[in-house]
């Protein structure tokens, strides 16, 4: 019986692969990365199932979509009642490790995996609980404003460094671990996440010199107005509070410049880990899979951070390399959710052996041999967090995409024809059919009206809850602890930072000034009224 492969996940945060040189990008250094692209398998259309970490992670882990397990944002718990790719692994005889970022909400911070060699970074509670009830125009109700784009540029140290390397190292010496008693082990299956590239904009000065004069690219789509917006944006301009500071060029371009950065030293860490892989010989026998949880709009048509169903948002790096996998690039959609049932087409399981009902496909085919001829082609994505007129659900089947708003007309593009998502086809005649059909998929064993109301109603609780019980004398301790300290340090509820509402920023040497709120005399008063009054 040949022997079970080993399993690597590498993921980082808020990724978007169109900034990574295997997938096009001229600037960006990222030679680790394209390594592993070069040595693999690409997938040029792969998506997340929600377009924000929490949600993300929880549908990628568990291989089902974020209505059925009730994954509605940052501060949604995950239960322990599901089943997860760690449950998956280890039943069919691997050995499961967590090392980084999950964004575990509630009790539970293993969910299946035997041990976890780090805590987390951010609230385990209810903290990040967005509420629907408020004006979209209310300070933070998405969770970030676009403050940290006047703040980006170099810096000394952040707390994402700090964690990231612990991250990196705690990941390196589990696998010369491993390779001590590699003969007599079970394989394993070494999840390793961490937080780069995501906000705040800033890197060491080692990073932001990598691009001293290099040529850094605008947004291909500039800022558009908000009158213009289609409605889901347009709550995401105010939610952001992109009304109240003006973003100029020079912010764009310093930004980007960080964010490149913010790239090539992940790249470089996971380089590292790549590195103790090969040397200890377990490389031959692993497969390694590099994702991110979602994307970054970057400035593109004026959006920054995630939460939109366009493609900077939604789409992420997909990479499968390593022991019998094919080369080549995927041009068919898949998304994260698949590879729950990959996996376990890899370790040798089987689905029928399985209790959850598994809204993925398995991407075995594709990895061993490059094509899957009967793959449907269609993946779902959902939104349901801060600064949202309600549900929002993608559909993406062949090149058209569907973005289904709750209570608001569809947006309909075909990618082929129109990449930068300008132009919305739904109203054209010659695509009344298709049009329906992908309504239909949306649609299935879906109903946004229940959904809403669930949403609603579990947001009303966990406030409620998180209202009554946030005494940080008594209020339950829910986060991992792995080292001494661990349950206050980051953004975790106690310690230096004081709760989870503490900035980033608060962590990083040097402190920066923070940028003062001047309003956006280009955004009609009068639309900011009419919105407050959503």
């Amino acid at each position: 019986m040949a022997k079970k492969p080993n399993i690597l996940v590498l993921m980082v945060d808020q990724l978007a692969p169109q900034a990574l040189g295997c997938y096009g990008h001229k600037v960006v250094h990222s030679p680790n990365i394209d390594k592993l692209a070069n040595n693999g398998l690409v997938f040029d259309s792969a998506y997340c199932n929600s377009p924000l970490c929490t949600p993300s992670r929880a549908s990628f882990i568990s291989g089902q979509l974020c209505p059925e397990i009730g994954a509605y944002d940052n501060g949604a718990e995950f239960p322990s009642s599901v089943p997860t790719i760690a449950h998956f692994m280890r039943s069919v005889g691997y050995d499961t490790t967590l090392c980084g970022k999950m964004h575990f909400v509630g009790s539970d911070q293993l969910h299946g995996f035997q041990e976890r060699l780090t805590t987390d970074i951010y609230p385990a509670n209810f903290t990040w609980t967005p509420n629907w009830g408020l004006p979209v125009t209310s300070p933070n109700p998405a969770g970030a404003t676009v403050r940290p784009i006047l703040e980006a540029g170099p810096c000394i140290r952040n707390m994402q460094m700090d964690y990231d390397e612990e991250v990196a190292f705690k990941a390196r010496q589990k696998i010369y671990d491993l390779a001590r008693c590699k003969d007599d082990a079970n394989p394993f299956f070494l999840l390793t996440s961490f937080t780069h590239p995501h906000p705040p904009f800033t890197c060491a000065q080692k990073y932001w010199d990598l691009y001293d004069g290099a040529e850094i690219d605008l947004p291909k789509i500039g800022r558009i107005p908000p009158e213009e917006l289609d409605v889901a944006s347009q709550y995401l301009f105010f939610g952001h509070r992109r009304h109240r500071y003006k973003i100029k060029k020079e912010h764009i371009l310093a930004t980007r410049r960080a964010y490149y950065g913010m790239i090539s030293y992940i790249d470089e860490l996971i380089g590292g880990v790549l590195d103790t892989l090969s040397e200890t010989g377990l490389a031959d026998d692993t497969i390694i899979i590099f994702i991110s949880d979602h994307g970054e709009m970057l400035g593109e048509r004026g959006m920054w951070y995630k939460m939109s169903m366009y493609e900077w948002s939604v789409r992420v790096p997909m990479i499968i390399t390593g022991k019998g996998v094919k080369t080549g690039r995927i041009s068919h959609n898949v998304s994260l959710a698949d590879l729950a049932p990959t996996l376990i087409d890899l370790g040798g399981g089987s689905r029928e052996n399985i209790s959850a009902q598994l809204c993925g496909n398995s991407l075995r085919d594709f990895v061993r041999s490059g094509k899957d001829s009967s793959w449907a082609d269609t993946v779902i994505s959902d939104y349901s967090a801060g600064a949202a007129p309600g549900p929002i659900r993608m559909v993406k089947k062949g090149n058209l995409k569907l973005v289904d708003v709750f209570g608001h007309d569809p947006l309909l593009f075909d990618l082929k024809e129109d990449p930068d998502e300008l132009n919305n086809i739904a109203n054209r005649s010659d695509m009344k059919e298709d049009l329906k059909e992908l309504i239909e998929i949306a649609r299935q064993n879906h109903s946004p009206e229940n959904y809403k109301a669930k949403i609603e109603q579990s947001q009303k609780d966990r406030i409620f809850i998180r209202e009554v019980g946030f005494n940080e004398e008594k209020e339950p301790n829910w986060s991992f602890v792995s080292n001494p300290g661990d349950d206050s340090r980051f953004v975790r509820g106690g310690g230096l930072f004081k709760g989870a509402h503490a900035t980033k920023s608060k962590a990083q040497l040097p402190k920066v000034k923070e940028a003062s709120e001047s309003i956006d005399e280009t955004v009609d008063v009068k639309m900011i009224n009419e919105i407050s009054q959503t």
